[in-house]
């Protein structure tokens, strides 16, 4: 199978591209656990973006018997892989790499062009090392900013999804007083309005969203600061105007622990760590990493690359799973935008 020969548009049986991240992680061999466990039909609606010897390595490691080949050769009982070749290949696992820093990048490089192309229906990304790739000389802070930029988009958020509670993010990969800085009132309401549109998007017909406060009991009045005054109700009250059932600023310290209790589909975080320590806490395994704002679909795992056990065939892959489940789901709904993108 190639990806030249195939359809042009965005049905709902296309497939998925896995990419597989740092080649010297763990990304390699949950990759192949994950396609060990999956039916023949989702084997045959799945790419991988990665290289040969080194999933080669990844199934021996875990005593898998698949085969892999690159898609213009690959056989019904095959994987199809759009390979893409290493220096050195197989690269070794568990040690920091510069070439398993640009293979990532390339194998992404790829995908997004597959993807903008209306080729594949997600990308569902494996761990990538983020010191690799800027050693690389691919100055990015991890798969979101790549994506952004590779897309063309202006911005993106990081919504990580889970079953009971799901936070998306105003910003991610930057010091927390550039974060506060960057909680504009404008910013805010980009981010509520993306999260709207994605519960509405995978069925949440009036999604409840909850927008976290920046400063302890979000400022009481002034007395801990005034940035949620100034940035945050502005934000909310223009969301609200325009019919979107979004709520805040409410204190960080008691808005999760509401959604996860069920009164909120969506919470708004304002900076990384405030969104990614409870999502991680109450849902470590299988919490999903999307990618929000971009033409395309992005759904990955949430760990990293786990140098000391790459190789070693103990890696968990649930996380992988859960990924791929929800790249499947976004490929079976498309974007309008991507489908008029991909005509």
């Amino acid at each position: 199978m190639s990806t030249s020969s195939l359809p042009t548009g965005l049905p709902t049986r296309l497939p998925i591209g896995i990419t597989l991240g740092d080649v010297a992680g763990v990304g390699p061999e949950i990759t192949v656990k994950a396609l060990a466990e999956m039916s023949p039909d989702d084997r045959a609606r799945t790419i991988v973006y990665g290289n040969i010897p080194v999933l080669e390595a990844a199934a021996r490691s875990v005593g898998s018997d698949l085969t892999f080949a690159d898609l213009d050769k690959a056989g019904p009982s095959e994987i199809a892989v759009a390979n893409v070749e290493i220096e050195g290949e197989p690269i070794p696992f568990g040690k920091l790499d510069t070439r398993a820093g640009d293979a990532a990048f390339r194998f992404i490089a790829r995908a997004v062009d597959d993807a903008m192309a209306g080729r594949i229906g997600c990308i569902v990304t494996a761990p990538i090392n983020k010191e690799a790739l800027n050693n690389a000389g691919h100055h990015y802070d991890g798969h979101t900013g790549m994506l952004a930029a590779l897309t063309g988009s202006k911005a993106s958020f990081m919504l990580l999804a889970s079953e009971k509670l799901s936070a998306i993010h105003v910003s991610t990969h930057v010091s927390l007083k550039t974060a506060i800085d960057r909680a504009t009132p404008q910013r805010i309401l980009a981010t509520i309005r993306a999260g709207h549109e994605h519960f509405r998007r995978i069925g949440v017909e009036r999604p409840r969203i909850a927008v976290a406060g920046i400063n302890p009991h979000c400022g009481e009045n002034g007395l801990f600061g005034d940035e949620d005054r100034l940035q945050i109700v502005p934000a909310v009250e223009m969301a609200r105007a325009e019919g979107i059932d979004a709520v805040g600023p409410i204190p960080p310290d008691t808005v999760y622990h509401r959604a996860h209790a069920g009164a909120f589909d969506l919470v708004v975080a304002q900076y990384h760590d405030q969104g990614h320590i409870p999502m991680k806490l109450v849902a470590f395994d299988t919490t999903v990493n999307v990618s929000l704002g971009l033409p395309i679909d992005r759904a990955s795992v949430d760990h990293g690359t786990a140098f000391d056990i790459a190789g070693t065939g103990k890696a968990n892959h649930v996380n992988m799973n859960a990924a791929i489940a929800y790249g499947r789901k976004l490929a079976a709904n498309p974007k309008p935008a991507a489908r008029k993108g991909a005509a």
